[in-house]
């Protein structure tokens, strides 16, 4: 079954305001401003959400292929 990039709204409509907010108001604000290991790890966390999104995505699309099975099956 095919990605969609339907699939991928919830995605976005966390991403684009998390990136918005953290890089756009609120680092730049602060003392953390600048590229440091502060603003590197909050840009991996943001990477390590969309990671983990977009292979849960493939997970679920895989279980539907196969009809639901899993390996408990």
């Amino acid at each position: 079954m095919p990605m969609k990039m339907r699939y991928f709204a919830p995605l976005i409509g966390f991403v684009v305001p998390t990136i918005v907010i953290g890089f756009g108001l609120i680092i730049p604000r602060s003392c953390i401003a600048g590229f440091n290991h502060l603003t590197v790890g909050f840009s991996s966390a943001i990477v390590g959400a969309c990671l983990a999104y977009w292979m849960g995505v493939r997970t679920v699309l895989g279980d539907r292929q196969r009809g639901g099975r899993d390996a408990s099956s």
